[in-house]
């Protein structure tokens, strides 16, 4: 059985190399959607009976490792020099660097691989995360699964 969870937030990034308008500084409301699976609990009395896991524990862990360190900071790449020169100007400014530039695919996978370690910190084996899908608009978004990593 499959779940997911969705949750939003807000972020800034560039893609500094691309040849339209997103080379320039922008942002997005994002959403992340998580897909965990795991069998329906069947244990009499247990708070999740007749559940695959409580979507609030879902929400908390995603929350946790995603939504708030990336929620109203600047996405930025490594290699952009220019741009963590200016960020780091900023006194108190939250920027979340990648080893990439912050697409919807490299940012799905970093998500993923992210939440694959804290479910299982949180779960064990119980729950098995499936697919991360980041939504860079309501119209373009990016699924990274198990099998991309």
């Amino acid at each position: 059985m499959r779940i997911t969870r969705r949750l939003e937030f807000d972020a800034g990034h560039r893609i500094p190399y691309h040849d339209s308008q997103c080379r320039h500084l922008h942002g997005h409301r994002y959403a992340v959607e998580v897909t965990v699976s795991g069998a329906v609990i069947t244990t009499d009395h247990d708070p999740e009976l007749g559940m695959v896991a409580d979507f609030a524990g879902v929400k908390k862990v995603v929350n946790e490792v995603i939504v708030t360190p990336w929620d109203h900071a600047f996405l930025a790449y490594a290699a952009d020099r220019p741009i963590l020169d200016f960020l780091s100007s900023i006194p108190g400014h939250r920027t979340v660097v990648f080893d990439a530039p912050p697409t919807a695919e490299h940012l799905a996978l970093t998500a993923f691989r992210l939440l694959a370690d804290a479910f299982g910190n949180a779960y064990g084996s119980r729950l098995r995360l499936e697919k991360v899908r980041l939504y860079e608009t309501p119209n373009c978004w990016a699924d990274a699964l198990a099998e991309d990593l």
